[in-house]
């Protein structure tokens, strides 16, 4: 697994892991017809404005092909004492959870957030979305907790939080070594 900074050539894959992913995980958290309505081609514009913006690496199987991506960056709400940094996104296909694919993307994201001098991150996970438990192997505690609303839906959205990148770091490493 290559992982990789991405570029505006990357965005139509990274839009496609985008939609996939959301259709996977959230599938009979939020409502069918919005998942259904997602599109490939709104997704590519926004990630092809999001690589020349913001820092987004790839995963890359043998074979070249974008399996998972992540973002992340100085936190965006100014909410969370403590927490300067914010792990915006990071999604694999189905087919690739499990592997230690998240571990290798999340570890770009806090070299870069480290380089900058930020030392702590959160992350926002639906409370449903059973890949919450991701952040959790990896020592993230619960901060807060947030009611959204996304296509109609009302549900709660848990913010995570690493007080301590440096120690992230080398437990992704032990954990992704395993």
């Amino acid at each position: 697994m290559i992982i990789r900074k991405a570029t505006i050539v990357d965005a139509e894959d990274i839009a496609k892991v985008h939609v996939d992913s959301w259709r996977t995980a959230y599938k009979g958290i939020l409502p069918e017809e919005f998942l259904n309505r997602l599109s490939y081609e709104q997704r590519t514009m926004l990630w092809e404005r999001n690589t020349l913006e913001q820092n987004v690496y790839v995963a890359e199987n043998a074979e070249g092909s974008i399996v998972g991506f992540s973002v992340g960056e100085k936190e965006r709400t100014e909410m969370y004492d403590g927490y300067e940094g914010e792990l915006n996104a990071i999604y694999i296909l189905k087919a690739y959870q499990r592997q230690g694919i998240g571990k290798l993307l999340i570890q770009p994201v806090v070299e870069e957030l480290l380089e900058k001098g930020i030392t702590s991150m959160i992350v926002k996970v639906i409370e449903e979305n059973p890949s919450r438990v991701f952040y959790e192997a990896l020592g993230a505690r619960i901060v807060d907790c947030l009611e959204i609303k996304i296509a109609g839906a009302f549900m709660h959205e848990i913010v995570y939080g690493w007080n301590d990148l440096e120690l992230l770091q080398k437990v992704a490493e032990r954990e992704y070594e395993k």
